[in-house]
């Protein structure tokens, strides 16, 4: 697939997913989970496809992705989640914006620091950055909601 395809697809469902979530959105658990799983599969098959992949870049992708995954866990504590039609919703709140700034710092950093140790640039997808980020946050919310005792919405019928 063309990467500028790619990366414009993955732009709009990031977009939509943080306005859906400024907005306020039923928690479901399908829905919690299914945009972290996709981006973060269509990250490892890229990184599968490379064949130039060294020991370093390895393990700077490992690295890096146990990072990403904690850095959207703690975006995830920030997120409101509140009951509303008898069902659990989340809301982005002014520190989830902030806590993303932080995360995109922090992830900036890292990424100049693995290059600069000996990652090569491309062997770090975008993809799997995002979704990582994405499933820490869904796991950290999903673990939240269930503690609350508010029931998860049910599953919309597409």
């Amino acid at each position: 697939m063309n990467p500028w395809l790619l990366t414009a697809i993955i732009a709009a469902v990031v977009i939509a997913v943080v306005i859906k979530r400024m907005i306020g959105e039923p928690v479901e658990a399908r829905g919690l989970f299914a945009a972290p799983a996709v981006l973060t599969g269509i990250g490892l098959l890229s990184l599968i496809k490379k064949t130039d992949l060294t020991a370093t870049d390895i393990t700077w992708v490992i690295t890096g992705a146990v990072l990403g995954a904690a850095l959207g866990a703690l975006r995830g504590t920030t997120v409101q989640l509140v009951e509303k039609k008898g069902a659990l919703w989340q809301r982005y709140t002014g520190r989830t914006f902030l806590a993303v700034l932080g995360t995109l710092a922090v992830s900036a950093g890292f990424n100049i620091l693995a290059v600069k140790m000996g990652m090569h640039e491309d062997a770090r997808p975008l993809q799997l950055a995002i979704g990582v980020s994405f499933l820490g946050e869904a796991l950290v919310i999903g673990r939240r909601g269930m503690s609350s005792g508010i029931p998860f919405a049910p599953a919309r019928t597409r």
